[in-house]
């Protein structure tokens, strides 16, 4: 019944069009996502036609995709873009581009931006897709990410704490906390290792210097360890941080960042993150500056560096200790540049 591309990759006499061989193949294609997208130096420069080999789940065919017994189809973009336009033509701003996606009859919220030619870009990510596999019929409010028209100028992002669900609790992740990312959210790890859901990070072509933007924060009454415990005393607390780093290793290869080392690897080279967001039932400020090493020109200018902006309702929800009920409201997020 699988009717997935699992990687592409471009025929390697293509090498000159990319500015390292790491952007020609997109590995470990989620089965939640229909997009697959390759960076490239020019698209003026680039032919026509583009020679790209797809890996398909047994037994698939690709044209449509579909699947070995011939009930089931999927449909896929394949884009190539520009490298200037993952950070240069985005505003990470007002979170109005939204929209519904439906997955095992149920319906949550995902968030996008717009470039100047008002293509779409699926650059963040949250973890609406993992709960949907085990909370099926839910509104798009109901998911612990969400879009709300109650933000701080039109349209905002509500993250909020919830009890994942006898499921969630039988393999030991009994909360889940609203989150939104740059980056993507890969589903086939959500019940194997769900720290390594998340994949963190966008190439840059610019150094962010800080972020600011506008919060509204109540935390949950009562806060409960892995194993559901109250924990008396502690008040949760939300979370925005910030991470500036190397995408490649000394030899080439991809540099991953997920739930296991994002604040950790030794190949950030910046890091930023809000060191107080009190609780507050009215519109307040956050704003957090990256600290770290200067970054290398020569190698910006080669997209690579990437960075992420990571919100969280828990701040130890990676852990799934939290409160049920913690909400943390977002909206105006502004990224300043070095260059600005």
């Amino acid at each position: 019944m699988e009717c997935d591309i699992l990687a592409a990759e471009v025929d390697a006499s293509f090498a000159p069009y990319f500015y390292k061989t790491t952007q020609m193949i997109v590995p470990d294609i989620a089965s939640n996502e229909s997009e697959i997208v390759f960076i490239v130096r020019s698209l003026l420069s680039l032919p026509k036609a583009v020679p790209v080999t797809f890996q398909l789940t047994p037994g698939a065919t690709i044209s449509p995709v579909t699947s070995e017994d011939g009930a089931w189809q999927r449909k896929y973009t394949v884009s190539f873009r520009e490298a200037t336009l993952p950070v240069s033509q985005l505003s990470f701003e007002h979170f109005e581009a939204v929209v519904s996606q439906y997955d095992a009859g149920t319906r949550y919220h995902e968030f996008y931006e717009e470039g100047t030619g008002g293509e779409r870009r699926n650059i963040w990510a949250n973890g609406n897709p993992g709960v949907a596999i085990v909370n099926s019929g839910w509104a798009p409010e109901q998911f612990p990410t969400y879009a709300t028209p109650d933000g701080y100028s039109g349209y905002g992002v509500c993250l909020n704490t919830q009890y994942a669900g006898a499921l969630g609790a039988l393999f030991g992740k009994p909360i889940a906390a609203g989150n939104l990312f740059l980056g993507r959210f890969i589903i086939e790890n959500v019940l194997l290792d769900a720290l390594k859901a998340t994949d963190f990070g966008i190439p840059t072509d610019r150094v962010p210097l800080r972020v600011k933007g506008w919060y509204k924060y109540t935390p949950g009454p009562e806060f409960k360890d892995k194993e559901q415990n109250i924990v008396e005393g502690r008040i949760d607390e939300a979370n925005i941080y910030g991470v500036f780093y190397r995408n490649t290793d000394e030899e080439g290869n991809p540099v991953k960042l997920d739930g296991t080392n994002v604040l950790t690897s030794p190949y950030i080279v910046r890091k930023a993150q809000v060191a107080s967001l009190p609780a507050t039932d009215s519109w307040a400020q956050f704003e957090m500056f990256f600290e770290g090493e200067k970054a290398d020109a020569e190698i910006l200018e080669a997209l690579g560096y990437s960075f992420t902006i990571v919100f969280s309702s828990s701040k130890d929800g990676d852990l799934f200790e939290g409160a049920i009920g913690s909400t943390l409201f977002v909206d105006e997020v502004e990224v300043i540049y070095e260059e600005d």
